[in-house]
């Protein structure tokens, strides 16, 4: 917010902008002209007509008691933005955040969140508008920058930025790393990969790859923090620059404080010897021991009730701190684990396929007690998602749902609608899978894949991908690849430097760490990435090593999950529908689809099938039985093929020219005429004493007249 701001004044207050030259594109940030009121308020732009304004609020009183970070992060598509009206028939407005948007918010979120004090009690809201876009591009991305920007000029003193966001993408020759891709590039780049972080760290990543090797990803991490370097030093700049012009306010977050007295008491009174208890336990009696551990030292403080000398929610959080900074010195000095593995050990694994009986597939994946059932429906080309947001409506062809019920984590909650974390980790598992999922030419289907979590003790987002990958495989969708997905860990010592990278960390590690490192493999290379650092740096060093240790791990558990099926099932469910295609040419189309779509239509009433013809060519046909379907593709082949004499083809008798010939049809359009002399060996004088108007007939073809369009006929008799 600009100082001194009035109604007669604001026309007079001058608007800030510089712009940068960032990863061979020319960047420009701008403050001062809209969002006045708004706490802190940003413009990135470029030269392609993208347009994005960030904007955030603070609220300066605060809830004492709260116990969360209260940060909310929007990330707002407009129609408008592309030139599109938008909307449906009804309601010509932007409604619900499309999957795209949701997305964005989380990626903006993550790696600005962490860069608070922790205990910060302040809501703030942070929203990103894309105001204008060229649609050849998402520009979300930058939604992290201009976060980052507008806390500063908002004057957030104690926000540990700058930090950037930058997206790249590893470009189909193999070898070439670009900066914002094109949405057209990103569709056969080897690699999409969005980085996160500050001068001197990565601190997020998220990135799809088709099976892309440890040492590239490594490279391409180095390529991204370059430029996340270049944009942290333009954003130094930029508010260096603006600060010339306005002066920034100030601002101080409150931040709940730790009664260190306190601290310093309970953190002498429990010792190892005091939190060997909560060792070698499952996720329910963790708890209850950590608990029974906080009421020791209530009653070893003299606690009666809450004071201002203390209350029982600020002595579970320290009891929490102390027990937390025992487990990671256990950790780092004598390699100790809460359940007692090793730090590259995995937890007990078991696959199993075919729970269901009456979907397309199905399988249930274990890892210790956390589970997940995956169920694959297939689906005709009918079924196919249309995606409707500001960019041009598009179409996806495979699905991935995620749910998360509270009885998984042995909890009472209201059921609601899908969340944004159910809807961050399906996108997630479609990352890992695409890759190896056949082409829609071989297998001509609509995929969805719904993992329901049954039971979580962590990693179920990890446990859906491998799931899915089993439940694919049962419902024998050929899948190029088996897929499995580890979540690795790491405990850092910020004084010595010293880390040890934990494999397949549970519900109860995931507070000790320093890293969350989720990393999704094939056989032959890296299909998606996600990972978020809760240190000041991450060293390529640290990067490689995790990756390193993650492949052992990715190949134990494919190994383990495929121990009762290893390849696709050669054959579909029978309830799945039957689906069979072929390739139309340009020329012929017009022919398959009919006058007003007639020809198509009645294939569809005359067989019980749907038939979809797609622009291209590709022609699809979904049955609900082998017969219909294979008699309507033969019927189309009909249509599309070039009659020949000597091919023989089934037809029907269409109409009887008296003393002359039968005319049969075998396609729509396609018919030609029996000759009285060959209907049958003998002499014929009544043709209705041999053939009817209806009768089907086995035909071959004698005589093709192109000039005329005259195509004569044998009937070919029954044995």
């Amino acid at each position: 917010m600009i100082a001194g701001l009035s109604d007669q004044n604001a026309l007079t207050k001058e608007m800030v902008t510089k712009t940068y030259d960032i990863g061979g594109k020319k960047i420009t940030f701008e403050s001062g002209r809209l969002a006045l009121l708004a706490d802190g308020a940003v413009v990135i732009r470029d030269e392609e007509g993208n347009y994005l304004l960030t904007t955030v609020g603070l609220k300066r009183d605060v809830n004492p008691m709260a116990d969360f970070f209260p940060l909310s992060v929007e990330f707002q598509e407009k129609y408008y933005a592309t030139g599109k009206i938008g909307g449906n028939r009804f309601m010509k407005r932007e409604g619900r955040p499309s999957e795209a948007a949701i997305l964005n918010s989380r990626m903006i979120d993550r790696p600005i969140r962490p860069m608070f004090p922790k205990g910060t009690l302040n809501e703030v809201q942070i929203i990103s508008t894309i105001m204008s876009s060229s649609g050849t591009s998402d520009f979300g991305f930058y939604g992290i920058t201009g976060a980052s920007l507008a806390l500063q000029l908002a004057g957030v003193g104690q926000f540990e930025g700058p930090v950037a966001g930058v997206r790249i993408a590893l470009l189909a020759d193999g070898t070439t790393f670009k900066f914002d891709p094109s949405i057209v590039e990103l569709s056969t780049a080897l690699l999409d990969l969005i980085v996160a972080g500050t001068d001197d760290a990565i601190t997020m990543v998220e990135s799809q790859g088709k099976e892309v090797d440890e040492s590239i990803m490594v490279r391409a991490f180095e390529f991204a923090h370059a430029i996340v370097q270049d944009m942290v030093r333009a954003q130094k700049d930029f508010i260096a620059f603006y600060t010339e012009i306005h002066p920034l306010p100030k601002v101080v977050l409150t931040v709940k404080d730790i009664n260190a007295e306190l601290f310093d008491r309970i953190n002498e009174y429990i010792t190892d010897e005091k939190i060997a208890p909560l060792y070698y336990l499952g996720k329910t009696e963790f708890h209850d021991k950590l608990i029974l551990l906080e009421n020791e030292v209530k009653l070893w403080l003299g606690y009666t009730g809450d004071s201002e000398a203390m209350n029982a929610r600020e002595i579970e959080d320290i009891v929490y701190s102390v027990v937390k900074k025992h487990m990671r010195k256990n950790v780092l000095t004598k390699g100790l684990r809460l359940d007692g593995r090793k730090a590259t050990e995995v937890r007990p694994i078991r696959g199993t396929f075919g729970i269901l009986p009456r979907v397309h597939g199905s399988a249930l994946f274990q890892r210790g007690i956390t589970q997940v059932l995956n169920v694959t429906t297939l689906g005709g080309p009918g079924d196919i998602q249309i995606i409707d947001d500001m960019f041009e409506e598009n179409t996806k062809r495979y699905i991935h749902h995620y749910n998360f019920p509270p009885f998984s984590v042995g909890e009472v909650k209201r059921i609601g609608t899908p969340s944004r974390r159910d809807i961050g980790h399906g996108r997630l598992a479609e990352k890992a899978l695409e890759c190896v999922l056949p082409s829609f030419e071989s297998f001509p289907y609509f995929i969805r894949t719904v993992s329901e979590t049954t039971t979580c003790n962590g990693s179920s987002s990890m446990a859906s991908v491998c799931a899915s990958s089993m439940s694919l495989m049962d419902a024998g969708v050929p899948i190029t690849a088996i897929v499995s997905w580890v979540a690795m860990g790491m405990i850092y010592d910020s004084d010595t430097g010293a880390f040890v990278v934990l494999s397949d960390i549970q519900a109860q590690e995931d507070f000790l760490g320093d890293l969350d490192f989720k990393v999704t493999r094939t056989s032959k290379g890296i299909t998606a990435l996600q990972m978020d650092c809760k240190i000041s740096g991450l060293s390529m060093e640290v990067v490689t090593q995790v990756f390193s240790q993650a492949k052992v791990s990715l190949e134990y558990i494919r190994t383990e999950m495929t121990k009762e099926l290893a390849t696709p099932r050669p054959k579909l469910s029978p309830f799945a529908p039957f689906i069979l295609s072929v390739q139309v040419p340009q020329e012929k189309m017009r022919e398959v689809i009919g006058k007003g779509g007639e020809t198509i239509q009645g294939i569809e009433k005359d067989f019980g099938v749907e038939v979809n013809l797609a622009d291209d060519g590709q022609c699809s046909i979904t049955a609900k039985n082998q017969t219909s379907g294979e008699a309507a593709l033969a019927f189309i082949k009909g249509i599309l093929k070039d009659d020949e004499v000597g091919d023989i083809l089934e037809g029907k008798i269409v109409k009887i020219l008296e003393g002359i010939g039968a005319i049969t049809e075998w396609a729509k359009g396609k018919s030609g005429m029996i000759h009285i002399s060959k209907i049958a060996k003998e002499r014929v004088t009544n043709i209705e004493d041999f053939v009817k108007v209806g009768d089907s007939v086995k035909v071959k073809i004698i005589a093709v007249d192109k000039e005329k369009g005259r195509i004569g006929l044998e009937r070919i008799l029954p044995e």
